[in-house]
């Protein structure tokens, strides 16, 4: 089952890579305003980036959260290269060893994890001390945030909004996991603090988006995601980890380069690294 899932978000990954590439692309052309509204490409892409994100969900039915998490952050491997091409360029060289480094370190920490899986359960008190603990962080990051400027200001806000969407996977693995099947299952307080949740991550990304630097925003989200859904899945839901030095070692060192992959392709993202020119010949064709 572990494997059914890892498959079905890795499907996922690329369907919200397309989605993210394609609205980006039209943000280029028209900026982020109401505009984007007329563009059918926006709505296109919307419609994939959802149909990515609700197959991610629908993974974590099947798999724990040390073994899905990891898979998101393949979405930054896919939406380097699809950028790239819907931008009318070749990837750089830069983006491309940033690629197959996550994807290296992503797959090392694949192998490493236990397949078996346990059904979660969270219990309303360790519930709710989690969520304290991702609001202490969402508030001590939006206060050091005001007064911060820049790429530390972008960091700031991206590490909110990526506790704030590991907490929305956390309890969607939950209600997830628990469904088997019978609707009746779904009645719980869990289920509404999922939507509620990923609003809130919602707006933090775009506070992250607002300050500039779309690239490394992107990929701070990526990688604090999946750490902090990691940490949860162990220390809340029982889920296994690697064990012993012969598999932790490799685990740091796939992390390792699995974090230098993203912070090499966040540094070359599409929004800082295309040059101006480019992006008025991007614009000229779309305005056409």
């Amino acid at each position: 089952m572990t494997w059914i899932g890892v498959s079905i978000a890795l499907v996922g990954a690329l369907g919200y890579a397309l989605g993210a590439a394609l609205q980006q692309f039209e943000a280029v052309s028209e900026g982020a305003s109401l505009k984007l509204m007329r563009r059918p490409r926006w709505w296109i892409g919307g419609v994939i980036g959802f149909t990515g994100a609700s197959l991610h969900a629908v993974a974590l039915s099947f798999a724990p959260l040390v073994a899905i998490q990891p898979i998101s952050v393949l979405t930054l491997v896919f939406a380097v290269p699809l950028a790239a091409l819907l931008h009318g360029r070749r990837p750089h060289r830069g983006e491309l060893v940033g690629s197959i480094a996550v994807a290296a370190g992503l797959l090392g920490l694949l192998l490493l994890v236990p397949t078996h899986s346990v059904t979660p359960h969270m219990t309303n008190p360790e519930a709710f001390a989690f969520l304290g603990t991702v609001g202490a962080v969402v508030l001590l990051a939006h206060l050091a945030g005001r007064k911060a400027t820049g790429i530390p200001k972008v960091l700031l806000l991206s590490v909110a909004a990526g506790a704030v969407t590991a907490s929305v996977s956390t309890f969607v693995r939950v209600v997830g996991g628990n469904f088997h099947g019978d609707f009746a299952n779904l009645l719980t307080w869990f289920s509404l603090a999922v939507p509620i949740l990923l609003i809130c991550a919602v707006v933090l990304l775009q506070k992250s988006y607002e300050v500039g630097y779309f690239g490394i925003a992107y990929a701070a989200v990526q990688v604090v995601d999946p750490i902090t859904s990691i940490l949860a899945g162990a220390l809340l839901l029982d889920e296994a980890m690697p064990s012993g030095w012969s598999n932790v070692v490799p685990a740091l060192f796939a992390a390792a380069v699995l974090i230098w992959g993203t912070i090499t392709l966040a540094r070359l993202a599409p929004d800082k690294g295309v040059p101006a020119e480019i992006r008025e010949q991007v614009k000229t064709p779309v305005a056409s």
